[in-house]
């Protein structure tokens, strides 16, 4: 029987949860939403009085794959989301004497027992089970042998003595109540042969060392629930509560991959997402408050309930994240953006922008911001403002700067010296424009559109009058001159 949606239960202690990734490479942008769930669960308890305590616990045991690159883009990736964690970071590898303690006690006290099996004799027993359309699984050679009968020269795995009759039930706050029969699960190995624990034991120990209440994670790992369900019964620990996440699918309803593009959280912020857009993006991919798309982090965190988080796979829309990320740049913080968008084009120039062209920037981000959908393309469309003269002409553009065009806007420039800089203002220049216009007897788009490319370098722009604005009197003026009589 499902849980009802919405209903949640939440038990009276102090809430903890944790985000348990593996460093074997970037954080991927479904890591990044289980992160996300977990400090939006935390911080809405923690408002409402009952705990919330959001972890964070590299799950390093995998030494050949893990690596202090990746741990340190986990780490990085967290923080630029803005999703800070409570108390200190846990490295699981770091606790390997602690969980084969934990193995040990379940040997001792009969929950657990120690298989001689060989390589080959488990071949064969998979062999077997293939031959006669089994489910491939251990058979429990060992399970009541007396270790006195081991061959010599073995050196033997742990397995827990799992229950044969019954099955194991799992309410799980999202995927509703999932029964598994025992039949279905064999004795796990909880420590290697060398000694080494496995990856259900570990992770059954450091959450329960940690306190943690509620499991939130991705729905591949529901099989593993019931496993570690049955460790923790053995244990006689209290089981956390369990909210198995539906996996993130590219459009075409297959696992996100490389091949559906980026698919981590540095290739976004790359990309020139800002981590608030993103934030709302991955809340909105599985859970919903009503028809709202623009959700302020304020009001995740009064409204999140895991309970809330829907069971099919939620579709990853590239056009709705640009919609989202545009919206968050309009409404960001002017000088936040010029910081941003310096910080590229400064890569792109190869020296550092001078306090007047950060100005110009900042007097220029009002008319850029709302055309821009992510900060690349802002940095794209803001180039022209700080661009060294004689700037570069596209294509287009050069084709608007016929002869005559030329000798118009030389003849502008003339009339246009005559404005002083306190005068160099949208309204004045307009006026001067179309002055100039009626003067030459032409409309005005037969003198905009060159000195539109004459001033940025391209056909499309903020409005004409703001830029020579923006850019400011002697620049305008030099620009001009440089397109009235370009240097051969």
């Amino acid at each position: 029987m499902a849980l009802p949606r919405g209903c949640a239960y939440i038990s009276p202690m102090s809430v903890v949860v944790r985000f348990a990734p593996s460093p074997t490479g970037f954080l991927h942008i479904g890591g990044a939403r289980t992160a996300l769930f977990n400090w939006l669960f935390a911080r809405h308890h923690q408002r409402q009085g009952t705990g919330g305590i959001f972890r964070l616990r590299i799950e390093d045991t995998d030494r050949l794959r893990s690596t202090p690159e990746a741990v340190a883009a986990i780490i990085d990736g967290l923080s630029w989301l803005g999703l800070d964690w409570d108390g200190e970071i846990v490295h699981q590898f770091a606790r390997a004497a602690r969980h084969a303690e934990a193995a040990r006690r379940l040997l001792a006290q009969g929950h657990a027992y120690y298989c001689y099996c060989t390589p080959a004799e488990l071949e064969a027993m998979r062999e077997r089970a293939r031959a006669e359309k089994r489910s491939v699984r251990y058979d429990g050679t060992w399970r009541d042998r007396d270790p006195a009968e081991a061959p010599p020269g073995i050196d033997p795995v742990i397995r827990l003595k799992a229950p044969q009759e019954g099955a194991t039930t799992i309410r799980d706050l999202v995927q509703g109540e999932v029964t598994v029969s025992h039949t279905e699960l064999d004795d796990l190995i909880l420590l290697r042969a060398d000694g080494t624990p496995t990856y259900n034991l570990s992770v059954v120990v450091d959450d329960h060392d940690m306190g943690v209440t509620h499991v939130i994670r991705g729905d591949d790992h529901l099989n593993n629930a019931f496993r570690q369900t049955q460790i923790y019964r053995a244990l006689d620990w209290p089981i956390p509560e369990f909210a198995h996440v539906p996996l993130i699918h590219g459009a075409d309803g297959a696992k996100m991959s490389k091949r559906h593009g980026a698919i981590g959280v540095e290739q976004y912020r790359e990309l020139g997402y800002l981590p608030e857009a993103l934030r709302n993006y991955l809340l909105r991919l599985g859970w919903s408050h009503g028809d709202d798309e623009i959700i302020a982090t304020e009001d995740a965190i009064r409204w999140f309930d895991i309970a809330d988080v829907g069971r099919a796979a939620a579709r990853f829309d590239q056009a709705k994240l640009d919609s989202v990320n545009a919206h968050y740049i309009r409404v960001a913080d002017d000088a936040r953006l010029v910081a941003l968008v310096a910080e590229r084009l400064e890569k792109e120039l190869g020296k550092p922008l001078s306090d007047q062209d950060r100005a110009r920037l900042l007097r220029a981000m009002p008319g850029l911001k709302p055309r821009a959908k992510t900060i690349a393309e802002l940095a794209e469309k803001a180039r022209f403002y700080v661009a060294p003269r004689p700037i570069p002409i596209g294509a287009e553009a050069a084709k608007a700067l016929t002869p005559q065009a030329r000798e118009r806007l030389g003849a502008l420039g003339a009339g246009l010296a005559g404005v002083g800089e306190r005068e160099w203002i949208v309204e004045t220049l307009e006026a001067e424009l179309r002055k100039f216009a009626d003067i030459q007897g032409v409309k005005l788009g037969a003198i905009a559109q060159p000195l539109r490319a004459a001033l940025t370098g391209s056909l499309a722009s903020p409005g004409i009058f703001e830029v020579m604005e923006v850019l400011g009197r002697d620049e305008s003026l030099a620009r001009i001159a440089d397109a009235a009589c370009p240097a051969d």
